[in-house]
């Protein structure tokens, strides 16, 4: 058997990969990574999210290393994914694990491998992991070995296991980015959607100290996320939707925000009640952070499949823009090296200047209602004056499940016989960094990607013209 640690960690069905027997492989792997590397010393940060098991596996993770003599940070209970890349740099540790599948539907677990740093763990760390796990796989199946360890209670007591709760100092962080002022005193409203995840009590609670008036909605842990994927996409928060919308036709004063299931990804609604897609967001909080943040400075980064909006700022205001394949640790990695105003993806994920290399859906949310609350535009109406600004881009992103040969041979035929034009356009340029982009003479795009984590094909696409995307996605389609 073989692993395989996508974008971000590995992730199984519970119960069919992932198991309590394949995770303390998994765990193993990642003990002999900290020993070597001498990193175990400084300890390591433990937290999980809302899904079934995750306090076992947790524990379980907890007691592995505790009993291999690398002191494990536990989280109380469920935190965000960007709490645990804080409190890994705040304590200094020597990384951190996550049991998360992210935005996965919930009979999946996961587990995410931070670096000392807070970042993703770049391939060139997962792949030990991966080498090592099948390593300790194929001697179980020739020579089976009982892995025994201390009890969980036992390295409680000696130490080796501490107990933590990083929210108040993650919340006070957070102070540093968001003009409280601005949204203390806007008299702006708030409906949030907490999704069943980890951001109950953390974005909430940070508006809610402010004093503003802030309506919650699925507040409470549910490890089957209301029975729909914990992604905060248009399609999984109806209800938000339509609350925020019929408060706004009263003439309130509000947005609406959203959280998945781990916090790392946002959504954000204005009064009309339109959601708007995370390229628009980001476009907004790019223009935004140079108008009105003016101590952050430095490049933008965006991934391959992010609107090419971010460019066309950049190039007016006279900001490096940086492209890099999907996936939050590839920013994460830009960020590391030099000063970065804003990096984000079209999947709902960013950071900012002087912040943690990881995706931070909290600090997204509350980003956006200081937006709303210093402008008094709606989101929409701040998007569209973008348009007027810097042009038009139209994008879309579709997901076909695919059958693992019908993927093979779609990715083979692209790779080697690339399309030289679409509908019409010649492609002027191919990128095959991560899957196949193809940008044609008029500047619209079609990128073809895989799932590293599911059987799915991702279709993006952007234009200039909404009918010009529509032939784009049509064109994607007639190669299925």
């Amino acid at each position: 058997m073989k692993i395989k640690f996508g974008t971000s960690g590995w992730r199984a069905i519970i119960a069919d990969e992932f198991t309590y027997d394949n995770l303390s492989l998994v765990l193993e792997a990642i003990v002999s990574y900290l020993k070597e590397s001498g990193l175990g010393q400084k300890g390591v940060v433990i937290g999980r999210d809302t899904r079934f098991l995750g306090e076992e596996f947790s524990k379980l993770a907890a007691t592995v290393l505790g009993s291999h003599g690398i002191k494990a940070f536990l989280c109380d209970r469920d935190v965000p994914t960007p709490v645990i890349s804080y409190e890994i740099t705040r304590r200094s540790a020597g990384g951190g694990l996550n049991f998360t599948a992210s935005h996965n539907p919930p009979d999946y677990q996961g587990i995410k491998f931070s670096t000392a740093d807070g970042a993703p763990a770049l391939p060139e760390i997962t792949k030990i992991f991966e080498a090592k796990f099948s390593e300790l796989f194929q001697a179980q199946q020739t020579d089976p070995k009982e892995y025994t360890y201390e009890s969980f209670e036992s390295l409680l007591e000696k130490g080796m296991i501490e107990m933590i709760n990083p929210q108040p100092t993650y919340l006070e962080r957070l102070k540093t980015f968001i003009d409280t002022d601005v949204i203390s005193t806007s008299g702006i409203k708030v409906v949030y959607d907490a999704m069943y995840g980890t951001a109950r009590e953390y974005t909430d609670k940070f508006l809610n100290d402010l004093g503003c008036d802030v309506e919650v909605m699925n507040d409470h842990r549910d490890v089957y996320f209301g029975g729909r994927p914990p992604e905060p996409s248009e399609e999984n928060i109806p209800e938000l939707i339509a609350r925020v919308g019929d408060r706004g036709k009263t003439g309130e004063f509000v947005i609406g925000i959203a959280n998945d299931g781990d916090a790392d990804r946002y959504a954000a609604i204005d009064s009309t009640g339109t959601y708007l897609q995370a390229n628009q967001l980001l476009a907004i909080l790019f223009h935004y952070a140079l108008k009105h943040k003016k101590d952050w400075k430095g490049c933008v980064v965006r991934t391959l499949a992010t609107t090419h909006l971010i460019d066309a700022i950049a190039k007016k205001e006279g900001i490096v823009c940086h492209d890099v394949p999907v996936g939050f640790k590839y920013i994460g990695e830009v960020m590391m090296r030099e000063d970065m105003i804003i990096g984000g993806e079209e999947s709902n994920g960013l950071s900012v200047f002087n912040h943690i290399p990881e995706k931070d859906g909290v600090l997204a949310c509350l980003l956006f209602v200081e937006i709303a609350a210093r402008t008094g535009k709606t989101l929409s109406e701040y998007l569209e004056d973008l348009y007027k600004e810097y042009g038009y881009f139209y994008t879309d992103r579709q997901n076909y499940r695919l059958a693992e040969e019908k993927k093979n041979a779609l990715l083979e035929s692209l790779q080697n016989k690339t399309p030289t034009e679409i509908s019409g356009k010649a492609v002027v340029k191919v990128d095959k960094r991560d899957g196949v982009k193809m940008i044609c003479e008029d500047n619209s795009w079609f990128l073809v990607r895989f799932s590293g984590t599911e059987p799915v094909v991702r279709f993006y696409a952007e234009a200039g013209s909404k009918n010009r995307l529509d032939e784009i996605l049509s064109f994607g389609k007639s190669l299925l």
